[in-house]
């Protein structure tokens, strides 16, 4: 065999070609994220305030780490925003991060806490306004008795002739009833929102939404598919954490007052709610 001109054998002079596929050499999802945003010259920080993704949660997604984002869901919910701020269209990246950590999970059925959430303003109280009522009733029963039983006597009764007055009582139960104030039934849910604690009810007026849900202790309170037409009440003791799959399809009630912001349709959103809200978190 001979050599080539140069000196060098055939198989030197003409190397094997890289056998690495398109898919092996393409970059993580963190690094394409990183790439966008740098040839879309942002800094962490601006992505940060336009996401609502705090700074250290995207320093670590760009380096591939998903473990500070609080749970897969979450994490899909930061790619996507991030991915929408750098210009990436984000579905891709979603496919890829549900590929690389064994998929999306089946929606979490929440039917439990919901109905305890629906029986709570309904639990019965005390109905002072009968009691009272059935007070005024005897009052007035026994002032009558008096007034009769001492009609014949000397005269030192008269002034008990004023029992008929409070003795009118007796056909006045029913109006007294109706005066007992009702909850607006539009928001009876959250109506009287009691002021110790945070609650958010969300309602799917124009189209179905995926929405997820978090008490202030990180615990997951729900994460599904919110059908047109659902409402869902969440109630915690400090802070309720919310990401809206598609924001301009639901209707945001927190502390018995709507949130008037104008989300678009198919927007997602990431919110926090304390008890001094209604505020964006």
């Amino acid at each position: 065999m001979g050599n080539s001109p140069d000196g060098k054998a055939p198989d030197d002079a003409n190397p094997p070609e890289d056998v690495n596929s398109p898919e092996e050499e393409r970059p993580s999802i963190g690094r394409t994220l990183q790439q966008a945003r740098i040839a879309a010259k942002l800094t962490i920080d601006e992505v940060s305030g336009a996401t609502r993704v705090r700074i250290p949660i995207v320093h670590a997604i760009e380096q591939d780490d998903f473990s500070r984002c609080g749970g897969d869901v979450y994490a899909r919910g930061h790619i996507r925003m991030i991915a929408q701020k750098v210009g990436l269209d984000a579905e891709p990246l979603i496919e890829r991060f549900d590929a690389e950590h064994g998929g999306r999970p089946a929606p979490t059925p929440a039917a439990p806490l919901f109905e305890a959430e629906r029986i709570r303003p309904e639990r019965r109280r005390p109905n002072w306004t009968a009691a009272m009522v059935a007070a005024i009733v005897a009052v007035a029963g026994f002032v009558g008795f008096t007034a009769f039983s001492g009609g014949d006597g000397d005269g030192k009764t008269k002034p008990v002739a004023e029992g008929p007055k409070p003795e009118k009582t007796n056909v006045k139960p029913s109006a007294t009833k109706t005066a007992d104030p009702k909850p607006d039934p539009s928001d009876s849910a959250i109506a009287a929102a009691p002021r110790d604690k945070v609650t958010v009810k969300l309602s799917a007026t124009d189209d179905k939404s995926w929405i997820s849900a978090k008490a202030h202790n990180g615990k997951l309170l729900f994460d599904g598919l919110l059908l047109k037409g659902d409402s869902k009440t969440f109630q915690d003791d400090d802070q309720i954490d919310l990401i809206l799959g598609n924001a301009g399809a639901i209707d945001l009630f927190v502390n018995g007052k709507k949130v008037e912001d104008e989300f678009e349709t198919g927007q997602v959103e990431r919110l926090s709610y304390t008890k001094g809200d209604p505020e964006v978190g």
